[in-house]
């Protein structure tokens, strides 16, 4: 996507009026200390009930030796999850008005959620998408009621870019019906196609008028969402290792993961929120990358906290699979998001080719873990852990060089 030139001002904060509907109009990205608000976060908290349904069925998958099913799985479940999400959170941006309105289509939005987690399970044992799609097409048909009312308040250039959010979103919804009507075997692919036509309506809808997003706020909602996708990591992990001391009484065997899966867990935590990235969403297509390639970000930190119940389901004896495979559970996932973190955040704010080079090897080596057994959880944990030290350190030298000429300046 090439970059869009920069929306025209308009006026600051919220609207003035306090009535109980107002105008959807644009907010400014010169706010000053926007914040997500209470009704962003509860958004937050209910979609985060459907990565975790997603999360019990990839354990359940790879746990019963269908490891590659149920990643297809996992990533279309996802997807559908994720998307809608994203749409809301760049919509809110740029115009939340927190009317009375605006309130309850955005808690339709969650009631469409709701409705695919009850259907996630479906999806993966059965291949039935017909309450995921059910609960998709309420959360899109919402978004639509959101983009239109933008559209009556807006004109010129702006109202044609809302009108083609809206027309670009109804007709992926009479795609999406593809996964109720086509065989079995065609849907990765007819899921791929329609993910991609899905990615392309904003890149098609911003041409010549960008949406007012707001940098601090779309930084502070990808934040956020990623504090809750880590807890939902460790809680998902906490309650695997409760279960297995619990009915195996296997303390010492799961102790191993459970500290293992704990540094991973902080280390990913620490990675992600050592930069500011805000300062780097210039543009749309600096910020659409960065956002779309969360997708990643986001599922594979949801799947390490799957990862982490495989290993200890393997560990007590209740899954089906080797000690490799059930390693491989915890570590793949942890490689791929040190690596699309680095790609995403961290490559920007680094110096030399050693800074560089820190989240690369640490993902490398995290691979390398996985064939060492018992261990190799831990193993993993203990190098992330390390990784987050020798970045500080090498962050720190360079002040430490410059601070004498700081203090004489």
């Amino acid at each position: 996507m090439t970059s869009s030139p920069t929306p025209p001002p308009v006026p600051s904060g919220p609207p003035g009026d306090r009535g109980p509907l107002r105008r959807l109009r644009a907010r400014g990205r010169d706010e000053a200390h926007r914040t997500a608000s209470p009704l962003e976060l509860f958004f937050d908290l209910c979609f985060v009930v459907a990565v975790a349904q997603a999360g019990i069925q990839l354990v359940h998958s790879v746990a019963e030796g269908h490891a590659g099913e149920g990643i297809l799985d996992y990533a279309m479940v996802f997807f559908a999850v994720w998307w809608a999400w994203m749409n809301f959170s760049w919509f809110a941006s740029a115009y939340d008005n927190d009317d009375v309105l605006y309130r309850v289509v955005t808690l339709v939005q969650i009631a469409g959620v709701l409705v695919l987690a009850a259907g996630v399970s479906q999806a993966f044992e059965e291949h039935d998408y017909l309450v995921v799609w059910l609960g998709y097409v309420i959360m899109r048909l919402a978004l639509v009621t959101q983009w239109l009312r933008a559209a009556r308040a807006a004109e010129g250039p702006e109202r044609t870019t809302a009108l083609r959010y809206a027309g670009g979103v109804l007709l992926c919804q009479v795609g999406w019906l593809g996964l109720l009507l086509l065989p079995e075997d065609a849907l990765p692919w007819w899921f791929l196609v329609m993910a991609l036509l899905e990615m392309c309506v904003p890149l098609f809808a911003e041409r010549g008028q960008p949406t007012a997003w707001h940098p601090r706020h779309i930084a502070e909602r990808y934040g956020l969402f990623t504090i809750i996708v880590l807890g939902e990591t460790v809680a998902a992990a906490t309650i695997a290792v409760k279960s297995g001391i619990d009915e195996n009484d296997s303390l010492g065997e799961v102790l191993p993961i459970a500290s293992g899966g704990l540094l991973i867990i902080f280390a990913a935590w620490w990675i992600y929120f050592v930069v500011p990235i805000h300062g780097h969403l210039r543009s749309n297509r600096q910020a659409f990358l960065w956002g779309y390639g969360h997708y990643v970000v986001f599922a594979s930190a949801a799947a390490i906290g799957a990862g982490l119940e495989v290993a200890v389901e393997q560990t007590v004896g209740k899954a089906h699979i080797s000690t490799l495979a059930a390693s491989a559970a915890v570590t793949l996932p942890t490689a791929l998001y040190l690596l699309t973190v680095w790609a995403l955040h961290s490559r920007h704010f680094k110096a030399g080719i050693t800074q560089q080079l820190v989240l690369p090897t640490t993902a490398l080596l995290v691979i390398c873990c996985t064939f060492l057994g018992d261990w190799a959880v831990l193993t993993a944990g203990v190098v992330c852990a390390l990784s987050v030290a020798a970045g500080e350190t090498l962050a720190a030298r360079p002040s430490r060089t410059h601070a004498p000429s700081s203090r004489t300046a």
